[in-house]
């Protein structure tokens, strides 16, 4: 059985500063209700993770990134209780069991992956497995990228997907794997998501700044193994229109910008799976 009314959250607060381009994103994408929250309403009860179904986070730069991206608010989200005594790590958990779906862009992967909610292999949510940090470069990387999407993917929100082109701005975005193993079993369950890319679109790359970070593999984005809780670096809800587009004055663009995609899948998965 099918549900029409689909609620999104955008939570902001600690430095997070893309709320609300994000939730802009989840309107086009076709959500009903988009409520920006911030991180001490759901801490105070006023309002509740578990009465959304689309849990958005959102890029910034929480904490100011004073002790590595998103490392701070990991250890925050991890142990916060609410003013009702109830673990939010717990609540997000029963979020991801309840078949909802989790969105991470930029800081929000960061956050995603410091809290062990990607990859979570094997199911071990709250384990950590990857993390993101300093750029090869030294520097904030503000540019474009290109983007092969792995079809084989089983990540909700690229389905119908092969390339897309979205915008970086990160400091620290370089994709690091535990391990040879962890990389070995990313690949072979296809967690894999998204790769940096040249035009083409065709294959990974690693030189700079097509890669703009030096990431492991040119791994630009990852899921969970339900393809439901999914993290990336690039920004899609900054690519909803053409006017957005770096050269939109000097080429053809299509009206609607290549990063909908990624919300219009979301919300068609929850109508149809919910």
């Amino acid at each position: 059985m099918s549900r029409k009314n689909i609620r999104a959250l955008v939570v902001s607060g600690n430095g997070t500063n893309c709320e609300v381009e994000m939730a802009h994103a989840c309107r086009v994408g076709g959500a009903d209700d988009v409520d920006i929250v911030h991180f001490s309403q759901l801490l105070q009860g006023e309002k509740s993770l578990l009465d959304y179904d689309f849990l958005n986070l959102p890029g910034g730069f929480l904490d100011g990134d004073d002790l590595g991206s998103a490392k701070a608010h990991a250890i925050r989200l991890r142990y916060a209780r609410t003013a009702h005594g109830e673990s939010l790590f717990d609540h997000i958990l029963t979020f991801i069991q309840q078949g909802k779906i989790i969105l991470g862009i930029c800081n929000g992967f960061q956050l995603l992956a410091k809290l062990g909610l990607v990859p979570a292999l094997n199911g071990a949510y709250g384990t950590q497995a990857t993390t993101l940090t300093f750029n090869d470069s030294g520097t904030f990387e503000d540019r474009w990228a290109y983007l092969t999407v792995k079809e084989k993917s089983p990540c909700i929100f690229t389905r119908g997907l092969s390339s897309l082109y979205l915008p970086v701005r990160h400091g620290e975005g370089k994709f690091i794997p535990g391990d040879a193993a962890v990389l070995q079993e990313l690949q072979d369950k296809n967690l894999v998501v998204a790769q940096y890319t040249d035009r083409s679109c065709e294959k990974a790359v690693m030189d700079y700044p097509l890669n703009p970070n030096g990431s492991v593999e040119a791994i630009a984005g990852i899921c969970d193994e339900t393809g439901r809780v999914f993290g990336m670096m690039p920004h899609p809800e900054a690519y909803l229109h053409y006017t957005n587009h770096p050269r939109w004055t000097r080429e053809p663009v299509p009206e609607e910008g290549m990063g909908v995609a990624i919300f219009r899948n979301a919300v068609e998965y929850l109508k149809k799976n919910l």
